[in-house]
């Protein structure tokens, strides 16, 4: 949906509500029926962008079961048990772009969305850094936490593959919410839905036809999200849509960084909650008598 189709649908939508001579029923219906259009148009499309990233995730676990079930259980604990420890955090910490960008259209200061833009993307791949010092020593840490030794090595393995992908979020989640911010929500449907058809083919030619087990699926879901960045960022330059919000590279991109940071800590303490509980589930899962056929049985659920 675009910017000229929100205002004009904000227009008559105006004009229906400010138009005395109609019956006040007949109005509220009519401007219900404006409103509810308006939500669809942003949210359908927002939902399946969301749900096709979670598919590319769950079709790396099927990819990875197909090789047995160890296999399945270290994709399920590092996909999970590691993977989504930094999707909540950079997400979270992402949606703080959101809230910023949409004052700054609202306002009219539509330079400021590019800047925010960047600034979030800066912090953002500064906090991938140590997020990456984590995926590189998965191995002691899950031994630490009490896994299986067995699974904690191939989950390792996984894990290293899934290191780009912590970048990959850095720069995708504050994209997502610049687009989100000005109503632009199709295009990113639109390269989800390719990047996860492109997802599935390289899984299947790496996973089954060149034989790189564990270590491929990962690294073949961090491509997919870079594709999807790559896509959305050349999206941004070549749109006409954000001329005026995306007026190149900006220097004060690494101005005011320490307050913006202070605001994408409060806003991720609020998403990681929601997105941990199921983490700590697969961990505790880890534990049980028999961790293997658990976290087996959970990845299926």
């Amino acid at each position: 949906m675009g910017g000229g189709d929100e205002h004009g649908a904000s227009a008559r939508l105006e004009s229906i509500l400010t138009d005395s001579s109609a019956p006040r029923a007949e109005r509220m219906w009519a401007a219900g029926a404006i409103e509810l259009g308006m939500l669809l148009r942003l949210a359908v499309p927002a939902v399946i962008m969301y749900m096709i990233n979670f598919l590319m995730s769950m079709s790396t676990q099927i990819f990875s079961g197909h090789l047995g079930s160890l296999e399945l259980a270290a994709a399920s604990l590092g996909n999970t048990g590691v993977q989504m420890f930094a999707y909540g955090l950079m997400l979270g910490m992402g949606s703080a772009v959101e809230t910023l960008c949409g004052q700054a259209y609202g306002g009219h200061k539509y330079d400021m969305l590019g800047t925010y833009l960047q600034r979030s993307a800066v912090i953002l791949c500064c906090t991938g850094i140590p997020l990456a010092v984590i995926y590189a020593f998965s191995e002691p840490l899950l031994l630490l936490l009490g896994q299986s030794p067995e699974i904690a090595r191939a989950a390792s393995i996984f894990v290293y593959g899934l290191i780009p992908q912590i970048f990959a979020y850095a720069i995708n989640f504050p994209i997502q919410k610049f687009l989100q911010a000005q109503s632009i929500v199709l295009p990113s449907a639109y390269i989800s839905t390719a990047a996860l058809v492109l997802h599935l083919l390289l899984s299947w030619v790496v996973v089954y036809k060149v034989g790189l087990g564990l270590l491929g699926a990962s690294l073949v879901l961090s491509l997919s999200w870079w594709v999807i960045v790559v896509a959305q960022f050349a999206y941004i330059i070549m749109s006409p849509m954000c001329r005026r919000t995306w007026t190149g590279f900006t220097i004060k991109a690494f101005s005011g960084l320490p307050e913006f940071l202070k605001l994408s800590a409060a806003s991720a303490v609020m998403l990681c909650l929601e997105t941990w509980y199921y983490q700590v589930m697969v961990l505790i899962a880890g534990l049980l008598p028999n961790p293997e056929l658990s976290l087996d049985s959970l990845s299926v659920w």
